[in-house]
């Protein structure tokens, strides 16, 4: 029964959700639920358009180059100097097509999912930290080395998944734990690839999937993450920030 200022009413007449009607409705309110994987889809939307930026400003298809490559890579030095805005754009910069197209088919295969499971602003708020732990990562390990991409992204994406999965939350189908040993046995395989981005990716999304669930106490996805949660994703945001500033500050 619901308590009216014209009485009491049973729940369906009193217009109040219940049982699963109530579930879906709450989580529909605190992780802004939208279908269609719609972040997703602008995010792989403003990569491309990045890349094709990049290609009439300069760049060739087959290595990065021209002023959007060079205001916006992720470079040590650089950042050193005051241009901290390279710790997020560089994420969405990438060297070649071949980078690029498989980025983009990761983001679409593991990203969506996740997108779904979460909803789109803790899925935007896992992304932006994601990357900033990326780009840490790799000024940890080769400041003086340009980096683009957005794998150190993607690796925080997997990284909450495992912490969801390991919650029993399967998000990727409970292959999370697989796809992360496939993808560290071909960045640590291949040359060229920054360990330091993906590394640091994976250990940025993992905490920011432990704050969202508030260290496995809350659901990630219908549970309310909280002051406490939200205020975690933000202080692994921040102290990647304060471990990016620690790597450059000998090129100050």
């Amino acid at each position: 029964m619901v308590f009216t200022p014209v009485g009491i009413k049973c729940a369906d007449h009193a217009g109040v959700a219940t049982g699963a009607a109530r579930v879906v409705k709450s989580a529909r309110q605190f992780t802004v639920e939208g279908g269609g994987m719609l972040l997703t889809k602008i995010l792989i939307g403003v990569n491309v358009a990045v890349y094709l930026l990049m290609v009439a400003r300069g760049s060739t298809l087959g290595s990065p180059g021209g002023p959007v490559f060079q205001d916006y890579a992720l470079y040590g030095p650089l950042v050193a100097q005051g241009e901290w805005w390279r710790l997020i754009t560089a994420a969405f910069l990438h060297a070649n097509l071949i980078h690029l197209g498989m980025n983009m088919l990761f983001l679409w295969w593991i990203g969506g999912p996740v997108e779904q499971a979460l909803g789109r602003a803790r899925f935007a708020l896992l992304y932006l930290v994601a990357g900033l732990a990326g780009s840490a990562g790799a000024l940890v390990l080769d400041p003086t080395v340009p980096t683009v991409g957005a794998s150190g992204a993607l690796f925080g994406i997997l990284g909450a998944a495992f912490v969801f999965e390991r919650q029993r939350i399967y998000v990727l189908g409970g292959s999370a734990l697989g796809i992360i040993v496939l993808n560290l046995v071909f960045t640590f395989a291949v040359s060229g690839i920054s360990i330091g981005g993906h590394v640091g990716g994976l250990a940025g999304g993992a905490l920011a999937g432990l704050a969202l669930s508030r260290l496995g106490t809350a659901h990630a996805a219908y549970g309310r993450p909280g002051v406490l949660g939200i205020g975690g994703v933000v202080a692994v945001g921040i102290l990647s920030v304060a471990v990016a500033y620690w790597s450059v500050a000998p090129y100050a």
